[in-house]
């Protein structure tokens, strides 16, 4: 039975555990919350409490990656606020225990926030030149994973990220004068970051990079009024005067290479 290890068992973390279980893998979770650790264990993910920091990794790293063929970096750059701390280190104070596991292959999650909005069309061939500083972070992160021969790494970007508990326009709802109005829509459903995962880990698609965006790409106007009716919220309302700038990610390697169907492609 192999065994995967994922380090962030949130939002998306916690349900990709449950679903890797149903699969038949042998789970280890972690979470930087002591009371979420009963939440892992009746799930069936054996739990750890772990907190990445620049300096120090806290909590059992070794325990948490022994026996451990799989890793799966799910953990969020949280570069917004004063609190800012580096992300890069945090995971380069990982690396050496890493190195010293079992762990084969690293799947680290991404974003496509490591594409600026200069070109219209971004693959995964596309230069990327982030514009924000989690961007950057994000980039410097996967070359660092990427470069070590020590494992394997994929690197998985993911588009906005929505599910039935998440959509972005509970946010956008009623609220006026926004920008962007004919840039395009590049997100993706929970239930497609999971498929997508668990395509890779199946076809054993490692060293490879892959955009992870729904083949949908209707404007941010078109999009969020038709999304805000279905959901009987007040409509928001764009700002058509100002130019609108953004990109279309496209996913055709998901499709091709790892032969994967959306199963939400219209969102």
């Amino acid at each position: 039975m192999t065994k995967i290890s994922v380090l962030g068992c949130g939002w998306l973390g916690l349900p990709l555990a449950k679903a890797l279980l149903s699969k038949g893998f042998s789970v280890k979770g972690s979470t930087t919350s002591t009371a979420k650790l009963d939440v892992l264990k009746n799930a069936g993910i054996a739990p750890f409490l772990i907190a990445l920091s620049e300096n120090k990794t806290k909590g059992n790293l070794s325990d948490f990656l022994e026996n451990s063929k799989i890793l799966i970096i799910d953990v969020p750059p949280k570069l917004r606020g004063l609190a800012q701390e580096n992300f890069v280190a945090k995971i380069r104070n990982m690396i050496p225990s890493i190195e010293k596991s079992s762990v084969e292959n690293v799947l680290f999650i991404s974003s496509t926030s490591v594409y600026n909005d200069e070109a219209i069309f971004v693959t995964e061939e596309t230069i990327p030149k982030p514009d924000t500083e989690s961007g950057k972070q994000l980039l410097e992160t996967e070359q660092l994973l990427l470069n070590n021969s020590h494992f394997k790494t994929t690197v998985l970007r993911f588009g906005g990220l929505i599910g039935q508990d998440r959509h972005p326009v509970k946010f956008l709802a009623g609220r006026e004068n926004l920008d962007n109005p004919n840039a395009t829509i590049n997100l993706i459903h929970q239930d497609d970051c999971i498929g997508i995962i668990e395509k890779i880990i199946e076809t054993d698609s490692w060293n490879e990079t892959f955009n992870a965006v729904a083949p949908f790409h209707p404007s941010r106007e078109q999009y969020y009024t038709q999304k805000a009716k279905d959901l009987d919220l007040a409509l928001p309302k764009f700002n058509s005067e100002e130019n609108s700038t953004g990109k279309i990610i496209l996913s055709a390697r998901i499709e091709t290479v790892l032969k994967y169907t959306f199963t939400k492609p219209n969102l």
